[in-house]
């Protein structure tokens, strides 16, 4: 990915892997786990390891992925990626606890983000629905481009900013994230203590789930390939309501 990311993944000592047998279909992760990256909290509430995140893929019913057009014309017409709910928690001190308990790997940078008084959660419980697009989808066709074009071509669209509470409820309700998939949360930066602007990534690297910050700069590069997570604005909300009633009388007439 381009420019990502918290420069180390947690940088608190890493605890030495559990010392125990591991099946032969499931040796691979032993090694991963080597890597540094798998922080086991117990088996009751752990869903970010490595080995959680395999069996949630063989357990867990799986939704086949919303496909959204070669180039998105308007964002009225791409479907849902996945619905998540915020407003879930009564400040951030539970979201981190949850997280904790879950296992989720936390980068520096988002670690610092989620601590800042800016960094505020939804009174009420909300459902939002994602949409999720590629720059390339939304019609560049160089290798790279800068945040604030990306944004400002998304918001041409109708695909509106997400708030920053999205990134670790969607890391709590995400569990089943293919390996290798980077996802960047489409959201206003926010300013770690030094005045660094950092947005959110919710990625599995292969070693478990994690969430991790990367450079909200306007002017960061980000490749075309990379996937981001976009909310509808109203404007593209009420044409998809509007269609679908259009959709009904039509039904209705027939």
């Amino acid at each position: 990915m381009d420019r990502i990311a918290d420069r180390q993944v947690h940088r608190h000592p890493i605890p030495r892997c559990l010392t125990r047998s591991w099946p032969h279909s499931t040796r691979f992760l032993a090694m991963l786990c080597a890597l540094g990256a798998v922080l086991f909290v117990n088996e009751a509430s752990a869903q970010c390891s490595a080995r959680d995140v395999l069996q949630n893929h063989l357990t867990l019913k799986k939704t086949p992925s919303a496909i959204t057009p070669t180039v998105v014309r308007s964002a009225a017409a791409v479907p849902a990626w996945k619905t998540i709910t915020v407003g879930t928690f009564k400040n951030t001190f539970a979201l981190r606890n949850a997280l904790d308990e879950a296992d989720c790997g936390m980068g520096d940078l988002a670690e610092e983000i989620i601590a800042r008084p800016a960094f505020t959660l939804s009174a009420t419980k909300t459902d939002v629905e994602l949409i999720a697009v590629s720059a390339a989808e939304l019609g560049f066709r160089t290798e790279s481009a800068s945040l604030a074009n990306i944004y400002a071509r998304a918001q041409q669209l109708g695909l509106g900013l997400a708030a920053a509470e999205v990134g670790p409820q969607l890391r709590l309700q995400y569990f089943d994230q293919p390996m290798g998939e980077f996802l960047i949360v489409g959201m206003e930066p926010m300013k770690t203590w030094k005045g660094e602007p950092v947005i959110l990534v919710v990625a599995n690297g292969g070693a478990g789930l994690i969430l991790i910050g990367q450079d909200g700069s306007s002017d960061a590069e980000i490749r075309v390939t990379s996937r981001f997570l976009f909310v509808r604005s109203n404007e593209a909300a009420l044409a998809k309501a509007a269609h679908g009633l259009d959709d009904a009388a039509a039904l209705v007439h027939h």
